[in-house]
This record gives structure tokens, sequence and C-alpha cells, in this order.
């Protein structure tokens, strides 16, 4: 979290990380707070299939991701599975058939910031396997890949490999 040094309030270069949510000014006392920001991530799923993304840029370019994303102010978070899934994949969803499975902690480095992200988990059933038009600037690929058959190292996020074991072991 080096990358802050200058207090927003007063300007001076004062501004102190405390290891765990906030930076504070040593100088005029400001504080500012690094909350958790809310995240959505979506199992799109046909039988014993899933449907995963690659991601196409950094943080952890090129390794499998399921899709979803940040939640945006005023959004709850089915409107952003909503909206993530038609963004990345033109997928346009129906909110009430989505199921909400379980939340878990993650750590999303964006250009030598860390953001405390909760990551809420959903499935979401579909009727026929598709293939879609991707937002190349994201998703470099999108797969179908059998449960039995995903390996846990290709996934890019630490949330999803321990959300997928408890997964896998209950499917």
């Amino acid at each position: 979290m080096k990358i802050l040094k200058y207090c927003p309030n007063c300007g001076k270069e004062s501004l102190q990380w405390n290891n765990e949510k906030k930076w504070s000014c040593s100088d005029c006392g400001f504080t500012l707070y690094n909350n958790v920001a809310g995240a959505v991530a979506v199992v799109i799923r046909y039988g014993d299939e899933i449907y995963l993304t690659k991601r196409n840029r950094d943080p952890k370019k090129g390794k499998l991701d399921l899709a979803g994303g940040f939640v945006d102010p005023k959004e709850n978070a089915e409107e952003t599975c909503k909206r993530e899934l038609f963004e990345e994949l033109q997928l346009d969803i129906d909110i009430s058939k989505l199921k909400y499975l379980t939340s878990l902690p993650n750590v999303y480095q964006y250009k030598e910031i860390n953001y405390n992200t909760i990551d809420l988990f959903y499935e979401y059933n579909v009727q026929e396997k598709f293939e879609v038009n991707l937002e190349l600037s994201e998703i470099s690929e999108a797969k179908w890949i059998p449960l039995n058959e995903l390996n846990l190292d290709e996934i890019a996020f630490d949330s999803q490999k321990k959300f997928f074991e408890t997964y896998l072991s209950s499917n």
C-alpha cells in the first residue's frame, strides 16, 4: 500500500498505512479508510459442466475465472450478476433464477493496491450450452469444463479456489 503518500486533505507527504484498513495523516489527522468492496462470481452451470473465462489482463492474466465483478454504487448483488454477465458474455439472465451459495473474503491486487473484497458466489443453471462473443479486453477465452476435470491450480483467485474445494465435494 506504499503507493499513497500524500494526504488528500493537507497535501503533505505524511500519509501512513496502518497495515490493515486505513491511512492516517500524522500532520492534520485525516483518515482514509480502505473498506471492503463487494464483488460477485457466478457459476454458470449446464449439467456437470461449468462455464469459465480466461483472464486477458492482470491481476492473474491467463488464469481461469468465474464471470462476475465489482458491485457498483446503488446496485444490489443480483443486479451486479446480471450486468456483469451481460458486459462480459452478452448473456441476459433472469435474476430470479440466480441461486446464492456463499461468501468468502479475498484480496484483489490492482496496481500495487490490495483491495479487500467480499466475494458473493451465485449459481445460474442454463438449459443448453452456449458460446458467446467475448469482451476481449477482459477475457481471452471462455469454455465449458466438466466439474471432474477442473484444476484448482488454474483458478485465478484464492476465494474461488476455496469456493471450488467445497463446491466440488458437494456436487
